[in-house]
Formats: structure tokens, C-alpha cells, sequence
């Protein structure tokens, strides 16, 4: 099973979008990015709703990306390239041009390819017991251009270096004290309050809300991300590259 992105719409006014992929604490495969790309793309076009609710399913928000998939694509450079540039970033590119108000329900796992789809969202509450990582230096490779600048802007220079260059995870309280969330509950209260906050906002100007979120967009632009992307992409015959990926696979250390 390649694991689904579902979308519900609730009360007529707000959507919500799940994260499923079980057995795998959400992590998404390339399927998931594709719909992902198809549901936003289809909510920046509804004119009757007023915010959308991102959140995993199971007790967890995305474990990261689905490891037991990257030996198809990820070690020859054009398709490790059409997957960050079509499949991943179309889809978080989709909820970035998204002009709903996007409001992050994080429990559990937020790591990866969560703190991106996280990264993307406007109102990001989290329960007490949620970690967050982007551990994949223990993977041997990067993160990709495009992904880096989102999670590095929104989560600070200075975070994204911990994360990328330590493999650091960190609990829901510190990344409220470094700005990422906006709110850290017990974990039982998560789901509930998320959703008050989305009916307060959907009492709101709808008119404005879109506005606001053009304006914001454009304020953070990606220019310098895109200066990089002839280049972005070599690393993916790199043994370093292999053996990440390989030693995860095999459940043993891996030795660069």
C-alpha cells in the first residue's frame, strides 16, 4: 500500500486534509505528493470554503518520506531531480499557492517531509509528545533546494542548521519558544482546539484571509533556491548516497 492523502469536507465552510499511510506513521511515498498536489490544487479553486485542516492520521502527523521506495529513483540524478521538483515540491508548492488559511494539527512523528508540509501551513498547533527532525544527514544526502529555503524560513536559519547539519529532533515546547508553532497542548485537547481555531477563523473576512495570504506569499519568494537547482541534483550516484539509504533499509548504522 502506497498510502493516501484524503479530503473531507466538514460543516460546509472547512476541509480537511489526512495524511494516511499505515504501518508507516504517514511517511510519504510519491503517490502521497501527487495527491497531495491534486487536493490543494482543487481547494485553491472552491470559492465556499474558508480554511483547511492538515493533520495525520493514527497518533502522527508524517514520519518523513517512504525510505522503502528511494532505490527505484533517488540514485540517478534525473529521476532523483523529477522527484524533488515534480513530486515533492508540486505538492507542497500546491499549498503554498493555496490562498485558504491552512492550520497544521501536528501529533506524534513530524519529521522530513513533515516539518515541509508543516512549513507550509499558517496556524501550526502541536501536541506535548510530538517531535520534530529532518534527520536525513544519517540518510547521506541533503535536502533539496526549494524544501530547505521553506523549512529554513520558516523554521530559522538557525534551527534548520541543528536540524540538517545535527540530525536534531526536537520536543513541541522548543519549537514554540523558537517560533515554529503557535500552540503546544496536551495531546488529547490537539484535534479539538485545532478545530475551534479553524471555526473562529472561518467567522472571519473570507475576502481578507485570501488577501493576506497573497501578500505573504509574496514576501517570501524563492529566487535564491532556484539558483541552485542546475546543480542540486549530482549528488545522486554519491556512495554516501547508497549507503544512507541502504543501511536504513538493512536496520543497521550506516558508515560514511
Amino acid at each position: 500500500m502506497s498510502g493516501r492523502v484524503h479530503l473531507a469536507i466538514d460543516n460546509g465552510a472547512l476541509a480537511r486534509v489526512t495524511l494516511s499511510h499505515p504501518g508507516k506513521f504517514n511517511a510519504m511515498s510519491r503517490a502521497m505528493w501527487r495527491e497531495l498536489r491534486a487536493v490543494f490544487t482543487a481547494l485553491q479553486t472552491r470559492d465556499d470554503l474558508r480554511a483547511v485542516i492538515v493533520a495525520g492520521e493514527g497518533g502522527h502527523f508524517c514520519a518523513g518520506g517512504d525510505i522503502a521506495e528511494y532505490p527505484a529513483f533517488r540514485f540517478e540524478e534525473a529521476g532523483l531531480r523529477d522527484f524533488h521538483e515534480n513530486d515533492v515540491w508540486g505538492g507542497l508548492s500546491a499549498m503554498l499557492a493555496c490562498d485558504l488559511p491552512l492550520l497544521a494539527q501536528i501529533d506524534g512523528h513530524c519529521m522530513g517531509a513533515g516539518v515541509e508540509i508543516a512549513s507550509c501551513c499558517d496556524i501550526r498547533v502541536a501536541g506535548q509528545g510530538a517531535r520534530f527532525g529532518a534527520p536525513i544527514a544519517r540518510l547521506g544526502f541533503p535536502m533539496a533546494p526549494r524544501e530547505a529555503q521553506l523549512v529554513a524560513r520558516e523554521l530559522g536559519l538557525a534551527t534548520a542548521r541543528e536540524m540538517l547539519l545535527e540530525a536534531a529532533v526536537l520536543d513541541a515546547s522548543e519549537m514554540k519558544a523558537r517560533g515554529f508553532l503557535q500552540a503546544v497542548l496536551p495531546d488529547a485537547e490537539v484535534a479539538q482546539q485545532v478545530l475551534a481555531r479553524a471555526q473562529r477563523l472561518a467567522r472571519l473576512s473570507p475576502h481578507a484571509a485570501r488577501l493576506n495570504k497573497q501578500t505573504l506569499r509574496a514576501l517570501g519568494g524563492d529566487a535564491p533556491a532556484a539558483a541552485l537547482l542546475a546543480e542540486a541534483y549530482r549528488y545522486a550516484e554519491h556512495p554516501e548516497h547508497r549507503e544512507g539509504i541502504g543501511a536504513f533499509l538493512a536496520k543497521r548504522p550506516a558508515v560514511f
